[in-house]
């Protein structure tokens, strides 16, 4: 099967490569553990909003090179319109570690000395914690992870690849973030960890974004914010 090229490609070598993992909107198929409360149509919206919003958190951080790792593998087009200045790559394998392993391989094999992936579930999460992912880094700690209050992480970086953190640990669980230090421990892999935050992946989650954007500036999310006060649902 013969690939067609990225609507973006940007063959330079930046010293800090940011990526995010991200889909297409697409009801039925996109922030299904949200479905109760919102329709699949509503989620969808909703995660249009959570992209917007990301990609603004990832301009505000400084000195990087940004990128964009999609699905589905068709899905190159509509990420150039969100995003025009963003590079784009597709996500390759079949599980998420997979994934993730290979996007941050093959940022450090195409030159960048730094390489950072993030979610896109997370739209409140503060540039500066990003940020603070590429410093720690240009200290002596070999991986970088911002733990989530679900267990999981909304980010993880490093200076050269580490595939057995990432193939090798159990994804989307309550216990991905344990099991990755103990295998970094393992395999004598020094990581630092970012203050905590949240990904919104179910109702009470959902419930918690409501109302933390409710007390917030207004400069915070704004994207999913507007969804949120023009969308009637019940928590």
């Amino acid at each position: 099967m013969v690939s067609t090229p990225d609507p973006v490609a940007d063959l330079s070598a930046p010293a800090r490569a940011l990526l995010v993992v991200a889909k297409q909107p697409s009801a039925g198929q996109t922030k299904t553990r949200l479905c109760p409360p919102l329709t699949g149509e509503m989620a969808a919206h909703l995660y249009t909003g959570f992209l917007l919003d990301t990609l603004e958190i990832m301009r505000q951080v400084p000195g990087v090179h940004r990128s964009i790792a999609y699905l589905p593998d068709d899905a190159g087009d509509f990420f150039h319109e969100l995003a025009p200045d963003m590079a784009l790559t597709r996500q390759l394998g079949t599980t998420l570690g997979e994934r993730l392993d290979h996007l941050l391989s093959e940022a450090l094999a195409n030159g960048s000395q730094q390489a950072v992936v993030m979610d896109s579930d997370s739209p409140t999460l503060p540039p500066a914690y990003v940020a603070e992912a590429f410093a720690q880094l240009d200290g002596t700690v070999d991986v970088v992870v911002g733990p989530c209050r679900d267990g999981g992480y909304y980010l993880i970086g490093m200076k050269r690849p580490h595939p057995r953190l990432l193939r090798e640990v159990q994804m989307s669980t309550p216990h991905v973030l344990r099991d990755t230090l103990a295998l970094a421990a393992e395999l004598g892999v020094q990581v630092v960890l970012l203050p905590e935050w949240y990904d919104v992946d179910t109702a009470s989650e959902l419930a918690e974004l409501r109302a933390e954007l409710a007390a917030t500036n207004h400069d915070v999310a704004m994207h999913t914010a507007r969804y949120l006060r023009e969308v009637q649902w019940k928590p």
